[in-house]
């Protein structure tokens, strides 16, 4: 028996209204997670010493991205050799890996501040020293590796003091957002500083552009004057400062090993995407020259569009709200597969056009992974444990990093940069198929997930 048309039109009609109102509630509820997410934004950076940190970092990342591309076109060009031009790589990699537990137990004690400042200060001085020593014509290519690999053993302090300061600062539900704007400060830095670096290397020559990154760490220093942290070392810890260096040391390898498999899984998925991505950053030189038939000029366009990327994700993650364990490491693995893609596709695809596509998509995949992975070792790490966390998360991640720039460079110079290209794409495919293998095993195990 068919309902009566009134009957039906009512139904209908109450449908609809029930639709509409579904619909409007969904939307008041997104726009409000927005606003909350906006005042995230707005509430840190009206924080002084948010503020102040996150120029400081703006900052020094403007000249590191300046530098970067000017050092890495300086040894090539000096040397003809992709895999000589690695080796600054390995050189920056070295000191993290076999120095970084040491340094955390040391950044434990000590306050953060004051950590960063002396850090910014020291590396004005050895970056001046590069330029200096060319043009007192003393400058050889050992002597440029061993104040590369000086710098790199003051550098390897400054991330895990950075990311110690953060929840110093930061609220709990903010260190997601406050990660996230870190990291485009960084990129900000990296947009701006590449395609300077291509201009200022016509105009001054690649190593007088050192200089400009050296100003810009001693500015970095002057920010972080004003900052007030809270209180982040024991009180005894300065009084027995060489005392229970060991025992310190110790227990930091039992909170990640033993205490916290979340944190250890994280630096397992974290190592192996760096592998890819570390070498893909330190052949963009080889790729641009030899696949490209790019200059210095559009090297640093091409670094810049690879930052346009990571800002792109890295505003977008900001806003999001700070997903649980699994959903982190799903996007973990599909940044990783759409990152693989496009560096196979550079093989493919060739001209100018498309090759910056594809690097977006690379840029922009390597944007979601860095404030994942921070925000979820700040969260579960007490606060006295940070620094050594840090350092200890550093290790891993660089000694995969290490073993690609070695494999990566050679492949390049042996094997051609197409061939490096296609190393690079599969082990970030890799990467991807083995977060997904992890999230399989986090579901079925829960004992891995427990924080």
């Amino acid at each position: 028996m068919k309902p009566h048309p009134t009957a039906y039109l009512r139904q209908q009609t109450g449908t609809l209204v029930s639709r509409a109102r579904q619909v409007r509630h969904t939307v008041r509820t997104r726009a409000t997670s927005l606003t909350k997410n906006a005042d995230a934004w707005r509430e840190l950076l009206k924080s002084k010493d948010f503020a102040w940190l996150w120029t400081g970092q703006v900052i020094s990342q403007v000249g590191d991205g300046v530098s970067k591309v000017a050092l890495l076109w300086f040894v090539y060009n000096l040397t003809g050799s992709a895999l000589k031009m690695t080796i600054i790589g390995i050189l920056q990699t070295v000191p993290p890996l076999f120095l970084g537990p040491l340094a955390g137990v040391f950044l434990d004690r000590v306050p953060k501040r004051m950590a960063m400042i002396v850090i910014d200060l020291t590396r004005v001085v050895l970056l001046s020293l590069i330029p200096i020593l060319y043009t007192m014509g003393m400058l050889t290519l050992v002597w440029l590796y061993a104040l590369v690999f000086l710098i790199a053993v003051v550098s390897m302090a400054f991330s895990p003091a950075l990311n110690a300061a953060i929840p110093l600062i930061a609220k709990r539900d903010q260190l997601m957002t406050a990660n996230a704007l870190m990291q485009s400060s960084a990129t900000i830095g990296q947009l701006l500083g590449p395609g300077i670096s291509g201009i200022l290397i016509v105009l001054m020559g690649p190593q007088n552009v050192l200089y400009i990154n050296a100003a810009t760490f001693l500015i970095s220093a002057v920010c972080k004057l004003p900052i007030r942290l809270q209180k982040d070392i024991r009180p005894s810890a300065v009084e027995t400062y060489w005392q229970g260096l060991f025992q310190d040391l110790l227990a930091g390898f039992h909170f990640v090993f033993r205490e916290q498999r979340m944190i250890l899984l994280l630096m397992m998925v974290a190592a192996l995407y760096n592998v890819g991505a570390t070498g893909f950053i330190y052949l963009l030189p080889v790729f641009a020259e030899k696949v490209l038939h790019a200059g210095p000029v559009e090297l640093g366009w091409l670094w810049s569009v690879l930052s346009v990327g990571i800002l792109i994700t890295t505003g977008w993650l900001a806003w999001k709200k700070q997903p649980d364990t699994c959903s982190q490491l799903w996007l973990i693995a599909g940044s990783a597969m759409i990152a693989g893609v496009a560096v196979l596709g550079l093989n493919v695809l060739v001209t100018p056009i498309f090759a910056v596509v594809l690097i977006v998509a690379i840029g922009g995949a390597a944007g979601l992974v860095t404030p994942i992975v921070s925000a979820g070792l700040q969260e579960r790490t007490p606060k006295e444990l940070l620094a050594r966390v840090f350092s200890f998360f550093n290790t891993g991640t660089m000694a995969f990093a290490m073993l690609g720039m070695i494999i990566f460079g050679w492949a390049a110079d042996a094997l051609g940069p197409h061939a490096a290209l296609v190393a690079i794409g599969c082990v970030k495919i890799g990467a991807a198929g083995l977060t997904v293998l992890l999230i399989s095993i986090c579901k079925r195990n829960s004992t891995i997930m427990a924080v």
